[in-house]
């Protein structure tokens, strides 16, 4: 579209290349009926004709583009020097006149107000609110003509050239409309969400509200008036003191004036107009599709809409009805992982889980819980089960939500409760068993005959088969497989966190309990961590492979050994680990992760740290020691219940149960990882055929399709094109990875973060969960990736999660601190085993605590201190 200018109804949201995303939803809004003052833009073919007058300029953005943006001094220099050249060109003649000609239609005698509007703003997932200059009250040709130039040069203030610089937009790519808008003269003024921006809900319409223009509120001058609404409810009223209004000058230009001290305190929108506002709010959202930030403002009683933009800053919802309420669990938080997943990795979760249950959203899964908690037992069970097993804070959110009149309001499914008595009751039966009739001792060897069955059925299943039928074997073999787990592998697993709770029940101290849970036997977990403090050891008497690890790189891990001295011992003997461990790796539920067996380097940083802060042979040691400690335990438990009479009895048979079992706990996701790991084997297989026909560019990009949809693919049944798909996929992963996922919320998007955990704690405590007893002191290591630590002697780990993929790392670390996680989650159970302190569900603990810091970790009570603000 080669036109200077465009008038707000010729254009829509198609039009964004042209005017920018301020004037495409403005035109968007005009073409729909709303209320929107009249006007026109300056389009980009304009500011690409302004700039073509500039010899300089194409060597300047390219200078641009080679700025570090963390380089805020040199970004700021070369801000003005771009901003000072385009302020001294001249407007080529043509271009100057359609504008003026434009300024006329629309009225001389108005004031208006000039607004920039970058290609590269108000876009669904980058609002890129605030980077460019906005100017009110603008009166005559020879101003409008400044002003536009202004909002040109605007493209590269520093605030704007940083924003894209952080976000990946070249600087070459992003153009400039000039919206020129018709100025409102408002008595009052504000901005609309029509979804709570700090709680997330979708039902709530908030509004921020103050006399004159709403300039007042953008820049912070004033606090506005509060107000929101739910349902054609008024639910919130906070009117604040506005001592400041801002109002336009007859002449052009503003002035701030102090209000009399009577219309300080005063309500700024009536209740009528608030319920307008919602009303119409609602509307827009409902015409764009999606939660908007409206600015607007009201003239003579009439409402006027001068802007309307994406919400970008909301967590993503599943594709659910926001009624009735529901209330989701984030998966990734009670799997210690919550990284955004690529839609394969989802969607094999979903094959293995019911879709119905495992819902997506902003690229993890969220479990539904809904229809339990609507049963009575549900909601009497169910949040003490997670919070004994997972997440505290995720229990009170849950209990928070189950109380409220809405969510009780609403019955259970019919006939709920009697298929859930029939899932669940042959479970307990077994759970019964395992308790109190089975040997213990004998639960080890059960379940790994299981599991190996079941391991070879499944490679079973995939043989002889190739292209879509493979896939399909494939998905038939993960659908049955989390019932097959439950069956066989849970009665077991389960024991452990229940003999604790009667333990717990039957004591009447449980000082010793948390010994019982050290070097617990069969712990498939805790053996690889013992695997790699063999592997480093073995290096300490290899110098040169120390030194070759330190370089080594994947591609030519296994080749380069054999150049170094040692290096076909090591070899042999790492080997031996990726043939039992290969298939794990941080992040494991997540097929997509490289494994270990791909990535081997990841294990470098655990091999190297163990050498730095561990003695040779100090992990067995603290292995058989800990085990002569949990024996040590059981004894003086049994002693202080007598050795006869029943509940002695109980006591011993609970606390061999709870070793036993305990040490299994870690055995479900090892079969689980080798299940996937197997399943990326096959469909990395098929993805060469694919790359082998042309039909994909290269064989990750099936990371990016679901399931079904290579199911699709193999039968020529995809509807889209699988290339284009497939980086429509990759823009959306890169989103994703930006969000941070909530723990709990709501069918609405309500953000439901519970209670905070009561009790007296030291002043700025950072408060979490005790996971494992001790009180140490020590310097804080933030790991954010287990492949990138380097853990020295008596240092603290300090990450925002752990999984089995973590667990080598635990042998070097002095204490453990992390952001997520419960009672019976991996770190803490580890920890625990190990004997280290451990406070878990630390919310921010990786951002409020600096790398380098001194800081004091109570495992006892469950809090953090940070001793220094010094770090390294």
């Amino acid at each position: 579209m080669k036109s200077h200018v465009l008038f707000f109804d010729q254009v829509d949201r198609s039009s964004l290349p042209y005017v920018g995303g301020k004037g495409a939803n403005l035109g968007e809004l005009s073409k729909a009926g709303f209320p929107v003052p009249g006007g026109f833009c300056v389009t980009t073919h304009a500011y690409k004709t302004f700039i073509a007058t500039s010899p300089e300029m194409d060597s300047l953005l390219g200078e641009l583009n080679k700025l570090n943006p963390n380089d805020l001094n040199q970004l700021r220099k070369w801000g003005e020097r771009i901003r000072s050249h385009l302020l001294q060109l001249e407007i080529p003649a043509e271009l100057k006149s359609d504008i003026i000609h434009a300024w006329e239609a629309v009225g001389t005698r108005y004031a208006y107000a000039i607004r920039s509007s970058a290609t590269a703003e108000d876009l669904p997932t980058a609002s890129f609110a605030g980077q460019q200059d906005t100017y009110l009250n603008i009166r005559g040709q020879d101003e409008l003509l400044r002003h536009v130039r202004k909002c040109w040069a605007s493209l590269f203030t520093d605030r704007a050239i940083a924003y894209r610089a952080k976000n990946g937009f070249d600087h070459r790519q992003v153009y400039l409309s000039v919206v020129v808008q018709r100025m409102v003269n408002p008595e009052v003024s504000g901005i609309m969400f029509t979804a709570d921006p700090v709680s997330g809900n979708r039902k709530v319409v908030s509004i921020d509200a103050s006399f004159g223009l709403g300039e007042a509120i953008v820049s912070g001058i004033v606090s506005a008036d509060l107000y929101k609404v739910k349902a054609g409810q008024i639910i919130l009223k906070n009117v604040s003191e506005k001592k400041i209004a801002i109002y336009s000058l007859p002449e052009g230009g503003t002035i701030k004036k102090d209000l009399p001290p009577d219309q300080q305190t005063q309500q700024a929108l009536t209740d009528s107009q608030i319920l307008r506002l919602a009303e119409l709010g609602k509307k827009i959202e409902t015409h764009f599709g999606s939660p908007q930030d409206i600015e607007f403002c009201i003239e003579n009683g009439k409402i006027f809409v001068v802007q309307s933009r994406p919400v970008t800053s909301l967590y993503p919802l599943p594709d659910m009805p926001q009624e009735p309420l529901r209330v989701m669990i984030s998966f990734g938080h009670v799997q210690m992982m919550t990284n955004a997943m690529k839609p394969l990795g989802l969607s094999v979760l979903q094959t293995v889980f019911p879709k119905n249950v495992f819902l997506k959203a902003g690229g993890r899964l969220f479990i539904d819980p809904t229809e339990v908690l609507r049963t009575k037992l549900g909601r009497t069970i169910f949040p003490k089960f997670i919070g004994h097993l997972f997440d505290e804070a995720v229990s009170n959110a849950i209990r928070e939500v189950i109380q409220r009149p809405e969510f009780l309001r609403v019955p259970p499914q019919p006939g709920l409760v009697q298929s859930a008595r029939r899932l669940v009751t042959p479970i307990i039966r077994e759970v019964w068993k395992n308790l109190w009739k089975r040997d213990p001792k004998l639960a080890k060897s059960t379940v790994e005959s299981f599991m190996q069955k079941k391991w070879t059925e499944f490679r079973e299943q995939l043989q002889g088969e190739n292209g879509e039928r493979r896939l399909e074997a494939l998905q038939h073999q993960l659908s049955i497989f989390a019932k097959d787990l439950i069956h066989n592998i849970f009665p077991y697993v389960a024991c452990f966190p229940i003999s604790l709770l009667l333990l717990k029940k039957l004591l009447e101290s449980d000082q010793e309990l948390h010994r019982l849970n050290k070097s617990l036997p069969g712990n498939i977990t805790s053996e690889m961590g013992l695997v790699i403090g063999d592997l480093a050891d073995l290096v300490r008497e290899l110098p040169e492979v120390e030194e070759y690890l330190k370089q080594a790189n994947d591609r030519t891990f296994y080749e380069g050994l054999f150049h170094v001295r040692g290096g076909d011992r090591f070899k042999r003997a790492f080997e031996a680990f990726i043939a039992k461990y290969g298939h794990r790796c941080p992040g494991e539920i997540d097929l997509t992760r490289p494994r270990w067996r791909e990535a081997p380097t990841q294990l470098v940083p655990a091999i190297l740290g163990h050498m730095r802060s561990v003695k040779p042979g100090e992990h067995r040691e603290k292995f058989i020691q800990g085990e002569q400690e949990a024996k040590e335990a059981a004894r003086r438990i049994l002693d202080q219940v007598g050795n006869s009479g029943f509940k002695a009895k109980r006591i011993k048979r609970l606390i061999e149960v709870y070793r036993s079992m305990g040490g299994l706990r870690e055995h479900p996701k090892y079969l689980f990882t080798l299940i996937l790991d197997e399943c990326k084997k096959v469909i990395l297989s098929e993805a060469d055929e694919l790359v082998k026909k042309g039909i994909l560019q290269q064989k990750e990009d099936v990371f990016f399709l679901t399931l079904d949809e290579l199911v699709q693919l193999g039968k020529g049944e995809l509807k889209q094109d699988p290339v284009s798909l497939v980086a429509e996929r990759k823009e959306q992963y890169e989103w994703h990875q930006t969000l941070n996922p909530p723990k709990v919320m709501t069918s609405e998007g309500e953000i439901v973060t519970g209670s905070p955990r009561k009790g007296k704690f030291p002043e700025g405590a950072l408060v979490g969960t005790a996971a494992s007893a001790g009180v140490v002191e020590g310097k804080a290591r933030i790991v954010l990736k287990p492949e990138e630590a380097h853990l020295n002697e008596g240092e603290i780990l300090v990450a925002p999660h752990t999984d089995p993929g973590w667990t080598p790392l635990f042998q070097s670390a002095k204490a453990l601190v992390t952001e997520v996680g419960g009672l019976m989650t991996h770190g803490s159970v580890v920890a625990r085993e190990y004997g280290i302190p451990a406070v878990v569900g630390v919310d921010d603990a990786t951002r409020k605590i600096k790398d380098g810091q001194m800081i004091r970790v109570d495992g006892n009570q469950g809090f953090v201190e940070i001793l220094s603000d010094e770090n390294e």
